[in-house]
């Protein structure tokens, strides 16, 4: 087939009389190609099918340009150790000292002496000393370990399961990968925070109870050191301070397997849902923190009555517990519903406290991560 351009290029003449207005120079290949395709044809082109045929050449390359175009969704970056270090005592700090009496009270339904005879609601503010000085090193710790084995298990799991992204089942696969990430993780992070947290405990719940001899914070760690029974098989080196810590581990990794995936999936939804993907701000990630707490509480609650019972060391009668059969045993005893004695305040607290904690965990955060990276910038221009 021949063609002919006449005049001032504005419309192009083809044999068989039909004549078309000149499309834009950018069509140009485009057009070729449905002049091309039109010639094979056995029946005439006419000038509104060819027309059309533009119009759908055209439609389909906008709107490949346009998607083309959209970048995908960038993940927020990986927290550093020092960052999360710093953070997470800080946050660790603020939630346990504003909610002790809370907890003091927590801790003293579950005494198996009963309520009032633990104390009551007099001297709430006892054990004070030793939950400040072991939040911060344990909350660090925890974070820390937690925010640097989160990126880590997450790369693994994805070259174990070697998917591509974009399908369906494949995208579902992936986020099994990442909340199962977050799982290990916060398991990990837990069974190293609890090297500092369980002599924490020991001692903040004898100086909660009002047991005998633990008047201050020296004489409660003299007498708990000096306990050998029933405790860890370390317990001839460390004395009681560690008594309670395979139970404080069985209660703390389903608390964590259970609170961090649903706090980070918060945190995404949240995003995506409300802010087009712009990073949840601290008062929006304690909400999210608040809520995932509370539900993990109440269903780790008859595991925190154990810990409890067993770090106090005897039954109401003085009678030496001999592991956590033997706390299990005595307590179902006393019934069933005592392995739920605390849920109410151990809910509330642990809601308030995912509240503060997890909003000042992301207000320190975000505080510090930049002042981190201009302080290890600078450290390392100077050092080149």
């Amino acid at each position: 087939m021949e063609s002919q351009m006449f005049g001032n290029n504005n419309s192009i003449h083809l044999d068989n009389g039909v004549q078309l207005q000149q499309q834009p120079l950018h069509t140009t290949v485009r057009f070729s190609t449905i002049l091309l395709a039109t010639s094979s044809s056995s029946s005439p082109p006419t000038t509104t099918s060819l027309k059309d045929e533009v119009s759908s050449s055209l439609s389909s390359s906008s709107s490949s340009s346009t998607s083309s175009s959209t970048p995908p969704p960038i993940p927020p970056p990986p927290t550093n150790f020092l960052t999360a270090l710093i953070a997470g005592g800080l946050a660790g700090t603020s939630v346990d000292v504003a909610l002790f009496p809370i907890d003091t009270i927590k801790t003293r339904l579950q005494s198996p002496q009963g309520f009032l005879q633990a104390g009551g609601f007099r001297g709430i503010y006892n054990g004070l000393g030793a939950a400040a000085v072991g939040s911060a090193p344990g909350a660090a710790l925890f974070f820390s370990t937690y925010e640097t084995c989160k990126p880590i298990l997450l790369s693994q799991l994805q070259q174990q399961r070697q998917y591509p992204l974009g399908d369906d089942d494949d995208f579902t696969t992936q986020q099994h990968s990442v909340a199962l990430s977050h799982m290990l993780a916060a398991s990990i992070g837990e069974a190293a925070a609890c090297l500092v947290r369980v002599p924490t405990e020991v001692i903040k719940a004898k100086m909660q109870t009002n047991t005998d001899h633990a008047l201050s914070l020296t004489n409660t760690i003299r007498l708990v050191w000096n306990e050998t029974h029933g405790g860890s098989p370390l317990s001839q080196w460390t004395g009681g301070l560690y008594r309670g810590y395979g139970i404080t581990l069985m209660r703390e990794i389903p608390f964590a397997m259970i609170q961090f995936p649903i706090y980070e999936y918060c945190k995404v939804y949240w995003a995506d849902q409300y802010r087009h993907g712009v990073p949840v701000n601290p008062i929006e990630a304690a909400a999210c923190g608040s809520f995932s707490g509370g539900i993990a509480a109440a269903v780790t609650t008859p595991l925190d009555v154990i810990k409890t019972r067993l770090m106090l060391g005897s039954d109401r009668e003085g009678r030496l517990y001999q592991g956590v059969g033997d706390v299990i045993r005595k307590t179902s005893a006393e019934g069933y519903g005592v392995f739920l004695s605390g849920i109410q305040p151990r809910v509330m607290w642990i809601s308030l406290g995912g509240f503060v904690f997890f909003g000042a965990y992301e207000a320190f955060k975000s505080s510090l991560s930049p002042l981190l990276v201009m302080s290890s910038s600078s450290s390392s221009s100077s050092s080149s």
